[in-house]
């Protein structure tokens, strides 16, 4: 009876020191146990949860939520707890009936099995806090946990067959053995490649009296360059009289001459479009280091070019949903897009987990489903995600762009020829939406006005059919069978074009997403089931897929726009052999419908996907998981973030990728073992006709993983440079060759080529352009050979410095140029700017 009580006291006594207003003081840690845990698809891991001197963890009355990628098998938590799942990634760990509680300075260690696997520190949960039962509106943010490294084999391998090596020093060696170093002047100044490249002899002296002259059709791209170059040149006392001239010539609308003597840069071009690739090609031809400091004056070397590019569509995803990303980081990923001469910006404004555009017909959308934070109410925002916490007031859950800035991103596009494509995720994806709208019907019902309320819903409210997402949600996808539901789009429509006018940009497209809408949505909709029986063409749920599409495709034609959409928007499902299977829908093949194709993982069978659409007659944009999907991790290391549940994507993924026939240089499957090539047998090749409909090809930027500007960066630099390469320059002939030791050595050659260009050129000047970027510098490479450590580094230019005591190597270590002897010895591969990566430590 006296443990009872004082185990009461307790309880009350720390709900009082909650009310009072003062933090928990919880610190947590969490570590991965093993996966391929009961030689299943799932992973033991566990949550340590320490008290501190001050703070006591009662047995009863409490919740502790946080957002986490994996669902928590049922029971299988130790220690008297129990995780719910609320929705999506989010839930609460919670005391069962006989929990003890925690004392002062005590830990509690429960260990819990999930389904699949955890490898690194990106699949930890994130974003907990502590709400008490009897003051769910309160909430106490805690600490993000501390990670214990994975180190064990049992650890760092989803299952048996998991073949794919962890990331070592000996490994990262043994990749960069076969680059060379190339000196600076060998290397090609322009880039992306141009098709034509010749150096002249001359030399021009770029100073602050080089006079810029212009036909007049190119008067906005002089005045760019003159800003631009404006950033580079000082203010001088002596005058030149040398001239840089845009000149109209009769050539592609985005070809581009440019010849640069001793006295004159001559960029020739018939369109806006091409003058400005050539500007581009200037601003790479300029040395990396001006962009530093300004100079009194800037040497550039004579050449002749001739340039187009090899794809019309050369386009960047960025997902601002998951996690926002604010109006100045989206300007400055233009001025890099428009550096690289990449020319579509596909912008996932709206997902499950945020809505980021103003529609002003429909505030609901961004006053409710721009806001992530605690839930008690989700008609006044929707819950944490991604770690994003309990405070609508963070700056990854809640924000969105307003229609002025949405104006300013549109005009800072179109001034660089940046073709901005909005997507509005449907008929999945949509859980902001839903949930705004449902916000929106509750409010016009309080006031009486049930026409009001129903006008724009986006679910039918009598709905009971049960589906889960592939993230999880029970309550993400629009109804379309409703007929509100094509009054909320046109209305969507009508606002986004109102901006893209106001802007006097192009708008020649909405994408109206269409991927990973679950099985069983709409089964018990009364609005589909009273469609299902007034529409002959709809006879089960699988045929709502061309119904909402060919409405969809109808609505944007009539407002002189095509259709963009995710790959699902191509096919529909039929049975076959007893089972349902995805096929390609020829109804709207032929409709202009342009799709973005991800689906080309090793073993899931759809690796020909791209190719069959293609050959079908749809227009499709390459954005393969596999090679283009830049929030795929670097490689498998536990300190490596990022997804790579398709592959794991290095700074050479996008370099290597081959439009025409990707099957060709794939060597290895998904799990990193050795790929029977019989698997490609049977895949379709493209057709003259369907290569002729790939028209182009795009790196996806998703946001989950990327709560900073920094981590945004990381993911984004220096893959992206791989992309503008392949999106622009000529087939390369490692590409084509059918010799395959030949082409195996004339890719290491290009390579190295490419290896040498990013780090003493490209990597360089991206420290200081736009501001500078934060981009992935490479760990150092090494090996133990004859009791001395050998390093290597993967950029060329870049600079290894060591320490031998210990401590972190800085600016000031000593410089790596031979092998080395030592017992603590530390490495890290320093950028000209200074700025180190991920320092590696190498022990006898």
């Amino acid at each position: 009876m006296k443990r009872l009580l004082i185990i009461l006291i307790t309880f009350f006594s720390s709900q009082l020191f909650a009310q009072q207003g003062v933090k928990p003081a919880l610190n947590l840690k969490w570590e991965i146990i093993e996966n391929n845990y009961q030689n299943k698809q799932q992973s033991l891991a566990a949550l340590t949860i320490n008290t501190g001197p001050q703070f006591t963890l009662p047995a009863k009355g409490w919740k502790l939520y946080f957002n986490f990628l994996r669902p928590v098998i049922a029971g299988s938590v130790s220690s008297g707890l129990e995780v719910t799942h609320v929705n999506g990634d989010f839930h609460y760990l919670a005391p069962k009936a006989g929990f003890k509680g925690i004392a002062k300075n005590k830990s509690l260690k429960a260990q819990l099995a999930v389904l699949y696997w955890l490898i690194n520190k990106t699949d930890s949960p994130k974003g907990f806090y502590l709400v008490w039962d009897d003051a769910p509106a309160k909430y106490y943010p805690l600490n993000e946990p501390t990670l214990i490294p994975s180190t064990q084999a049992k650890q760092l391998a989803r299952a048996p067959n998991d073949n794919w090596a962890p990331s070592t020093p000996q490994s990262v060696y043994e990749q960069n053995r076969t680059i060379r170093d190339i000196p600076a002047d060998s290397l090609t100044k322009i880039f992306p490649t141009p098709q034509s490249y010749k150096t002249n002899g001359s030399a021009f002296n770029l100073t602050i009296g080089t006079q810029i002259t212009a036909d007049l059709v190119f008067n906005k791209e002089a005045a760019y360059l003159k800003q631009e170059l404006s950033k580079l040149i000082s203010a001088a006392t002596t005058s030149s009289t040398n001239t840089i001239r845009l000149i109209k010539k009769d050539l592609p609308a985005d070809a581009y001459e440019l010849n640069i003597t001793n006295q004159a840069i001559t960029i020739s071009a018939s369109s806006g479009e091409g003058a400005f690739y050539g500007i581009q090609s200037l601003k790479t031809l300029i040395p990396p280091a001006a962009y530093r400091a300004a100079q009194q004056s800037i040497i550039l070397p004579g050449v002749d070019v001739s340039d187009k590019p090899r794809f019309g569509y050369r386009a960047v995803l960025l997902d601002v949903a998951r996690n926002f990303h604010s109006k100045q980081e989206v300007l400055k990923l233009l001025d890099l897009m428009s550096l690289y001469k990449l020319n579509v910006f596909h912008f996932h404004l709206t997902d499950d987990e945020g809505w980021r555009l103003e529609i002003p017909a429909l505030p609901e959308l961004t006053a409710v489903g721009a806001k992530r934070g605690h839930v008690i109410d989700d008609s006044q925002n929707i819950q944490p995600s991604y770690g994003s916490g309990p405070s609508v007031n963070n700056t990854s859950g809640t924000g969105f762009y307003t229609k002025a800035d949405f104006v300013e991103i549109l005009k800072y596009a179109a001034d660089r020829h940046i073709l901005v494509i909005p997507e509005i995720e449907t008929p999945g994806h949509a859980r902001a939406a839903v949930k705004a709208m449902d916000a929106r019907y509750k409010n016009y019902m309080a006031q009486n006005k049930p026409q009001e309320a129903n006008q724009y819903l986006l679910r039918d409210l009598a709905d009971n059919s049960k589906y889960l997402s592939v993230q999880y949600f029970d309550d993400n996808v629009i109804d379309v069978s409703l007929p509100s539901t094509y009054s909320f789009i046109e209305t969507v429509v009508a606002g986004i074009k109102q901006m893209y006018n106001e802007a006097g940009a192009p708008l020649k497209t909405i994408h109206f997403g269409g991927d990973e809408v679950p099985a069983g949505v709409w089964e018990k909709s009364p609005a589909y089931l009273k469609l299902s029986k007034t529409d002959p063409t709809v006879k089960s749920t699988d045929d709502m897929w061309e119904y909402y599409y060919s409405r969809i495709n109808k609505m944007l034609k009539a407002n002189n726009l095509y259709l963009t959409a995710w790959e699902e928007a191509g096919t529909h499902k039929v049975m076959q052999d007893g089972k349902k299977a995805s096929v390609i829908n020829p109804a709207l093949a032929n409709e202009n419908i342009h799709l973005e194709v991800w689906n080309n993982v090793l073993g899931w069978g759809a690796e020909d996907l791209a190719y069959k659409l293609a050959n079908s007659g749809y227009k499709v944009i390459l954005t393969n998981v596999t090679n283009l999907y830049f929030d795929m991790a670097y490689n498998k290391s536990f300190d490596e973030p990022g997804y790579y549940w398709g592959s794991y994507a290095d700074e050479a993924a996008a370099f290597k990728f081959i439009p025409f026939d990707y099957f060709k240089n794939v060597t290895i499957d998904k799990s990193g073992n050795p790929l029977n090539r019989a698997l490609f047998l049977s895949k379709e090749k493209l057709t003259l006709e369907g290569k002729n409909n790939i028209v182009g090809i795009q790196g996806a930027l998703w946001s989950e993983t990327l709560q900073t500007s920094d981590k945004m960066e990381y993911m984004l630099l220096p893959k992206l440079l791989g992309l503008a390469e392949r999106a622009w320059a000529a087939d390369p002939e490692w590409a084509t060759t059918t010799d395959t030791i030949k082409s195996q050595g004339l890719y290491r050659e290009a390579w190295s080529n490419f290896a040498n260009l990013m780090g003493k050129r490209e990597l360089s000047r991206l420290s200081y352009y736009a501001g500078g970027f934060k981009y992935r510098i490479p760990e150092v490479g090494a090996i133990k050979l004859n009791k001395q450590v050998v390093a290597n580094s993967g950029l060329p230019g870049f600079t290894i410095r060591y320490t031998t005591d210990g401590t972190t190597p800085t600016l000031s270590s000593p410089v790596y140029t031979n092998p080395l002897s030592a017992s603590k010895l530390k490495l890290g591969l320093f950028n000209p700017a200074g700025r180190a990566g991920r320092i590696i430590t190498l022990n006898n």
